[in-house]
């Protein structure tokens, strides 16, 4: 036995000496490239960790934008984009009929981070922009069916023309929905450099976080389109969870490249459960 333990010990001390000797031929960038490295796989070990419930049940997470009446002259852009109110309200009204409950985005992360249990039939229910239906329209045909949403604001259209004010955004945290943050301007996260990060992902943190008096947890991409840069640092800004559209997800980072599904207008109520359904 003491054999063996002195081998062992001889062992490791010659690789101890290959790996200084080694050292002391590389360069710093080599240096680094080998922290860089190792880091990276320890982070890696401890995110696939933490995720583990990923590879389970995946909670379905719709995507509303604008919600309003579609004519004949609209864009292929704002038909995309577009559900009508009175579709709205039906798709709205299919959910509680066939008993899904709505939960946050930090009852996301619990569930897939540790396991806590959901409802039966959870549903995150999502919307962009800030648009003022969301308040006048969305919010209170969630109400009505005991529903509850998640508004991603964008920070330089509160209070201007068919956006929400200051006072909608309080107002409708005060009743129970979730506030996240949508940047600033609607920059593609993808083109940030030097000081965007602050201006695009910190400061509308702050302004929304100043107006409800609540953290502010979770973001969405706009255009849905992600990178990894972008994903590691809305992590490090304070974020627990991102909402992607476009693109596949991260298996690195994978609260942060959370996939949603653009609701469309043409979906009768049949086509909008079939679409959350197959997202499990």
């Amino acid at each position: 036995m003491t054999t063996i333990y002195l081998k062992s010990q001889f062992l490791l001390l010659n690789l101890v000496l290959l790996l200084l000797t080694s050292c002391l031929t590389c360069s710093d960038k080599e240096k680094k490239d080998a922290l860089d490295h190792h880091n990276r796989i320890i982070i890696s070990k401890r995110i696939q960790k933490s995720t583990k419930h990923f590879k389970g049940k995946h909670v379905p997470v719709l995507c509303y934008h604008a919600i309003r009446n579609i004519n004949k002259e609209a864009s292929a852009n704002q038909i995309t984009y577009s559900v009508s109110p009175s579709h709205f309200k039906m798709q709205i009204e299919t959910l509680a009929t066939n008993g899904y409950t709505s939960i946050t985005p930090d009852n996301l992360k619990d569930f897939y981070t540790t396991g806590k249990p959901l409802p039966e039939k959870p549903i995150v229910i999502t919307f962009d922009d800030g648009r003022k239906e969301h308040y006048t329209i969305a919010a209170k045909t969630l109400d009505k069916y005991h529903l509850k949403g998640v508004f991603f604001i964008m920070t330089v259209t509160m209070g201007k023309q068919h956006y929400m004010s200051k006072e909608d955004i309080k107002a409708l945290s005060d009743e129970g929905h979730i506030i996240g943050c949508h940047t600033w301007d609607h920059h593609k996260v993808t083109d940030y450099k030097k000081n965007d990060w602050h201006i695009q992902l910190a400061k509308p943190k702050q302004q929304l976080e100043n107006i409800i008096h609540k953290p502010i947890n979770c973001f969405a991409y706009p255009y849905g389109v992600w990178n990894l840069p972008a994903a590691d640092s809305i992590k490090h800004n304070g974020y627990s969870t991102a909402y992607i559209v476009y693109g596949k997800d991260s298996p690195s980072l994978p609260l942060y490249t959370l996939q949603r599904i653009i609701v469309k207008n043409t979906w009768s109520a049949k086509d909008f459960l079939y679409n959350i359904e197959k997202s499990y």
